[in-house]
């Protein structure tokens, strides 16, 4: 089956135009909790410098800007795989033609899903959800059988789960799975949609 069956709007093309428009859908709530991260991570910075100059520093603020960072860079690097605004060396694709050029980001795509999906699997195997379930949620008991202190674990100075604040890259390994099979569908012409023009031709980009 060829790309022009995905493209004539017949019933193949709906499992296509549904994985397109959740990597949309997951893009938008992507650039909605970056902005609040952003401002989260400004408004911290700016309580740990009048808390600091007026003498009563709070010591949780540090920790809480640097996890509110370490979310802003994971949401922010799913969001520009599918903006295809991430770095890339195009000293070979930009001396083939547009044809094999797709092809070859295409197959960089690929590249990027099989991270995704290794990363994926690796953060399953480390949280276990089904382990931490048969041991009935007792982090301790699921602790002592598996030699696995991720739920028993608290940051420093917030005392927050480790597992919670950790959440964040199976999450990130989800969507960049998302955009990333979405991006291949684009160049291979499954998608009626033009891919993004990437980085190097961005508006504002020489």
């Amino acid at each position: 089956m060829g790309p022009d069956a995905f493209t004539t709007g017949g019933a193949s093309a709906v499992p296509v135009r549904l994985m397109i428009g959740l990597s949309e859908a997951v893009l938008v709530a992507e650039k909605f909790f970056a902005s609040v991260f952003m401002a989260l991570v400004l408004g911290l910075i700016l309580l740990n410098v009048i808390t600091r100059y007026t003498g009563m520093p709070l010591y949780w603020v540090d920790e809480a800007a640097v996890y509110a960072m370490v979310w802003l860079g994971f949401l922010g690097a799913s969001a520009l795989t599918r903006l295809r605004l991430d770095f890339s060396v195009t000293l070979l694709s930009d001396k083939l033609s547009e044809v094999h050029a797709r092809r070859m980001k295409a197959v960089a795509s690929m590249l990027v899903a099989v991270f995704a999906f290794a990363l994926g699997y690796m953060c399953w195997r480390w949280m276990d959800p089904l382990g931490i379930a048969a041991a009935g949620f007792d982090a301790k008991a699921y602790a002592g059988q598996t030699f696995n202190f991720l739920y028993t674990e608290q940051t420093q100075t917030l005392r927050w789960p480790t597992w919670l604040v950790s959440l964040i890259i199976p999450i990130f390994a989800v969507t960049m799975l998302i955009h990333a099979v979405a991006n291949i569908l684009e160049d291979l012409g499954f998608s009626p949609i033009r891919p993004r023009p990437g980085f190097d031709h961005a508006e504002g980009v020489n």
